[in-house]
């Protein structure tokens, strides 16, 4: 009988301490791990009377250091409402008010002139400072109510990939991710805005799983981005110049690790305020290097060198004879300048930028074995960075039976990309022929403490990293020798570059404008041993016409930015 009395005793014990110990823990979550959370739905209940505070998760650009810099946030402060019922002086009210914080008379006279009403919101985004400047009025009719709305740190810094939020017709009465990483992460960064802590006991005694792990947000939370803050700014900073300096209609550019696929800057310029957004119009929202697709010119001689020495059809040593021009298919392709070179090697097809060139290459290898390598750069499919709105790239011209469109091709017309197409192409020049996934999120911070890095599928071969190999070596050589007669060389540093200057189509004429261009521009370094290439273009940029006038001098101070900031160690 003593012996099940302290059986029942040790059970009835051993079932108090896996309780007490279940209440700890869930203590500590709420009132540690959840601190926050808490206290917005606290402030929702018993703060807020006349909607609920607005919350959403936090975007982060991250530094060279991996510290966490605010992109989106949400900032907290008051809305200025008035009862009209209870102003008896309108002027003298707007009067005082609009002395500590400035409101639009008619606008306000009109609304606490409608005594039928009870409530009208006057201003919003005010700060605890000029709450209580308002405060200190002490004005009949005049309430104050605590408010949160989305707020971008950054302003106007990677805009258009960060994106921003707002109202939808689905939405309802709250907002949603409109554009950007504010989008594609919507399901992440989304808050149920209306929901209100469950009574602790209740939750006990109904769901004994979720006293211990909370999974009410276990999918929501915080991203964190591989934008660097200092380096999108400075990628932003030359983009505006350059876009000023050749009055183009939009400038782009983005610095992504060749290696994995992780972009520091991404932006196009004209850009905005992602606080405000007066006067900006929906073409300024929309990000060009994932939605827009052009023909990108000479910078895709570089990735047709590639396929030739990777196929065994050349050898940098290789030559032809450049006579400036050939027929094709009842059509005439010429060089930049129009004039022949005589007999060339490889590496001059590069240095000289000569289309008849490239188009000789695709001749020796034949067209079927082109298309195979083309197509599988994913040319006409999306890259999966995470971004919404991709386009697909136009390559239909890869399936034609005529020689012409494989020679055009070869020089970067006839098909159209988009730019982060293009550089997930020319990243395997960089980092021995493999394809990646350009990417802007690392890694993801949820309400429930767990922290999911983010992982990216390796890509495909194209190319055999010994034709990488080569084709850097080729590129570098453009570089020290005939970039700009060989005057951007860094004597301690090797950089692989090639320009592109690509006519713009004419759409409604068929054809192409003569005096309207594409610049293009990308580079990598250190040559052998990447960590960045840089991708920069502008589109229509006005009396000027070949790349390596606009964009050299921005490309080259982008490069020196960066072997400064992330201290690269010489190669040479």
């Amino acid at each position: 009988m003593r012996k099940n009395a302290i059986i029942r005793i040790r059970i009835i014990t051993g079932a108090v301490l896996f309780l007490a110990l279940i209440l700890i823990v869930r203590l500590y979550q709420i009132q540690i791990m959840q601190h926050d959370i808490y206290q917005e739905k606290a402030e929702r209940q018993y703060v807020h009377t006349v909607r609920d505070l607005y919350s959403r998760g936090s975007i982060y650009f991250s530094t060279k250091a991996d510290e966490k810099v605010s992109a989106a946030t949400v900032q907290s402060g008051y809305l200025l409402s008035i009862d009209p019922t209870r102003i008896e002086d309108e002027a003298f009210t707007y009067e005082q008010i609009n002395s500590v914080y400035a409101l639009d008379e008619e606008t306000f006279l009109l609304r606490a002139g409608k005594k039928e009403r009870t409530y009208y919101e006057i201003a919003s985004e005010l700060s605890e400072a000029q709450a209580d400047d308002v405060e200190a009025l002490d004005l009949n009719g005049v309430q104050l109510y605590r408010d949160q709305w989305r707020y971008y740190p950054g302003e106007d810094l990677a805009a258009r990939t960060v994106g921003f939020v707002g109202f939808t017709s689905d939405s309802g009465t709250g907002v949603t991710g409109r554009y950007g990483l504010e989008r594609y992460y919507e399901d992440v960064l989304a808050r149920d805005n209306s929901k209100l802590s469950v009574n602790f006991f209740a939750e006990i005694f109904s769901n004994l799983g979720s006293i211990i792990f909370d999974t009410t947000d276990a999918r929501t939370g915080d991203i964190v981005t591989t934008i660097e803050p200092t380096v999108a700014r400075m990628l932003d900073r030359e983009l505006a110049k350059t876009q000023e300096q050749w009055n183009s209609k939009v400038t782009g550019g983005i610095i992504i690790n060749p290696r994995n696929g992780e972009i520091y800057a991404l932006n196009a310029v004209p850009t905005f305020d992602l606080n405000d957004r007066t006067g900006s119009t929906i073409d300024d929202f929309k990000n060009p290097l994932v939605e827009n697709v052009y023909e990108m010119g000479s910078i895709i001689k570089a990735l047709t060198m590639a396929v030739g020495l990777d196929s065994g059809a050349v050898t940098p040593d290789t030559t032809y004879y450049d006579s400036g021009s050939l027929d094709l298919d009842t059509y005439t392709i010429s060089n930049y300048d129009g004039k022949g070179r005589g007999t060339v090697d490889m590496q001059e097809v590069l240095n000289q930028s000569l289309n008849t060139g490239v188009a000789f290459i695709v001749d020796k290898m034949g067209k079927e074995k082109f298309r195979t390598y083309f197509k599988a750069l994913r040319f006409g499919s999306e890259t999966g960075i995470d971004l919404p709105n991709e386009a697909y790239g136009l390559v239909a011209n890869l399936d034609s039976p005529r020689d012409v469109e494989y020679a055009t091709a070869s020089f970067g017309q006839g098909i159209a990309l988009t730019p982060i197409a293009t550089v997930r192409a020319l990243s395997t020049l960089a980092n021995g022929g493999k394809l990646v996934t350009p990417h802007i999120v690392k890694r993801i911070e949820y309400l429930d403490g767990t922290v999911k890095e983010v992982q990216y599928p390796e890509g495909e071969q194209v190319f055999s990293e010994e034709a990488s190999v080569t084709a850097s070596r080729m590129l570098t050589a453009v570089v020290d020798d005939a970039l700009r007669g060989g005057n951007v060389k860094l004597e301690n540093y090797s950089v692989a570059a090639k320009t592109g200057t690509a006519q713009i189509a004419d759409e409604v004429d068929g054809g192409y404008y003569e005096d309207k261009f594409l610049h293009s521009f990308f580079g990598y370094f250190p040559s052998y041993d990447p960590e960045f290439l840089v991708f920069l273009y502008t589109v229509e940029p006005k009396e000027v016409r070949y790349a390596s006038e606009t964009l050299t001098e921005p490309f080259m101070e982008v490069t020196k930015f960066l072997i400064n900031y992330y201290n690269l160690p010489p190669d040479r």
